[in-house]
């Protein structure tokens, strides 16, 4: 904390602010005793304004700095599995052999959903969106676990937690496999948490499922790199859902929705859908000369990033991936074509140099999905079930924090004045 103080000139008054410091980024004004003075900012979006405090992740977006834990993220994505990582968002440090073995025999133990969740999904149309039944069923584990939901319980949350990252997956294969009328996948033990997954997606009961290393890498590699990112959208959703004391589920039930949204959480989606607006190589000059035409709404999707003025430094490990899967794969797809020029352009253009429209990690993430076979409609669950763990360790901090206090943002009024109601005869 710094010693420094802002005035700030308000009518004919002068109010002293404290100015704070935490241990990396900038120093933010403390804003909390203009009330006393019948003041309080307004900040749309809250692009200005410091939510909480918390010791979870940082983002440097002028240098391209994204650090779980103090830990950097290219660093992490390449030499930790993503239960490594689960573990020192959720607990604070990476951990040893010991307490890696604890964590992952521990998350593997609560990988099955209870049988009555399977009959949840005959209730929802065959058709329906996985992230509506995603966003049910996640909020209706509540009901499942309604003896355990004391959150000022230390040792409660942190059983809510194990059972949130533990289960993301199976409820994720299970919106897939209802969707594509394929009877439901149970966990496997024997498997890692990537390799589960892939084998709860892609397996069927008539014949093995042969998993590529290379593609259990990406996936791995993919829950990682969207593990956490600060206070975004959801992330800020659950902590303000928390705030009130409502339950663990419910809280990343209202995360889920958060992600739902097109400017959140569909990035990755947004980027095959303009390739399959593309369609074809030769169309691609077509769309970078609109892409570079002020007057022309066309945007590439997948290039730049609102964070991150330089590079996306998770873009760079995924890219990796990206080139490894393709190769293994050797998968036939225009759209994959489609994806691997337009790289080499953006990388290669002068333009695109020039105004940082780097690919970043939607982009990369997109192209491996739909390598897999995911199909983009399941794009936004899988985001989901990477975040799972963010979400859940910054609803923990927030809970640990004896001066925690509910949400309750302000309003800058501008409708009637008080006026008289004439009634209806």
């Amino acid at each position: 904390m710094a010693d420094q103080k802002a005035i700030l000139k308000a009518g004919d008054k002068e109010i002293e602010l404290p100015i704070l410091s935490g241990t990396a980024g900038q120093d933010v004004i403390d804003i909390r005793a203009l009330g006393k003075h019948g003041y309080f900012t307004y900040d749309p979006g809250f692009l200005a304004t410091g939510s909480c405090e918390s010791s979870i992740t940082f983002i440097d977006g002028a240098e391209g700095v994204l650090l779980h834990r103090g830990f950097p993220i290219d660093e992490l994505a390449r030499d930790a599995s993503y239960l490594e990582v689960c573990h020192m968002l959720l607990h604070g440090d990476a951990p040893n052999k010991e307490e890696y073995e604890e964590f992952e025999n521990t998350i593997k133990r609560h990988t099955m959903v209870h049988e009555q969740i399977h009959m949840f999904f005959h209730g929802f149309r065959n058709d329906a969106h996985p992230m509506a039944m995603l966003n049910g069923t996640v909020g209706a584990m509540s009901s499942f676990y309604h003896s355990d939901l004391d959150v000022h319980n230390f040792d409660m949350r942190v059983r809510c937690a194990h059972r949130l990252i533990a289960k993301m997956p199976t409820l994720v294969a299970m919106c897939y496999k209802y969707n594509i009328g394929q009877p439901f996948v149970y966990p496997r033990n024997d498997l890692s948490y990537a390799a589960n997954f892939l084998n709860m997606m892609f397996s069927v009961p008539a014949e093995d499922y042969k998993i590529s290393p290379a593609v259990e890498r990406a996936m791995d590699r993919i829950f990682t790199l969207h593990a956490d990112h600060e206070q975004n959208a959801s992330t800020s959703t659950v902590r303000l859902a928390g705030s009130s004391g409502a339950n663990p589920y419910a809280c990343i039930a209202a995360g889920v929705a958060s992600l739902w949204g097109p400017a959140h959480g569909g990035a990755n989606e947004a980027c095959l859908n303009m390739l399959e607006e593309i369609g074809s190589v030769d169309r691609i000059p077509e769309f970078i000369n609109r892409a570079k035409d002020k007057n022309d709404p066309f945007r590439l999707m997948g290039f730049g990033h609102r964070v991150y003025k330089n590079h996306d430094p998770r873009a760079t490990v995924m890219r990796e991936s990206c080139h490894e899967v393709l190769k293994e794969l050797n998968v036939q797809d225009p759209l994959l074509d489609v994806a691997m020029e337009l790289e080499r352009i953006a990388l290669e253009d002068p333009y695109f140099a020039e105004k940082k429209l780097f690919p970043n990690v939607d982009f990369y993430s997109g192209i491996v999905l739909k390598a897999i076979g995911i199909p983009t409609n399941m794009f936004t669950c899988i985001f989901a079930l990477s975040r799972t763990v963010g979400w859940i360790s910054h609803w923990h901090e927030m809970m640990s924090d004896p001066a925690q206090k509910i949400g309750r943002p302000r309003q800058l009024y501008t409708g009637h004045t008080q006026r008289k109601y004439t009634p209806i005869k």
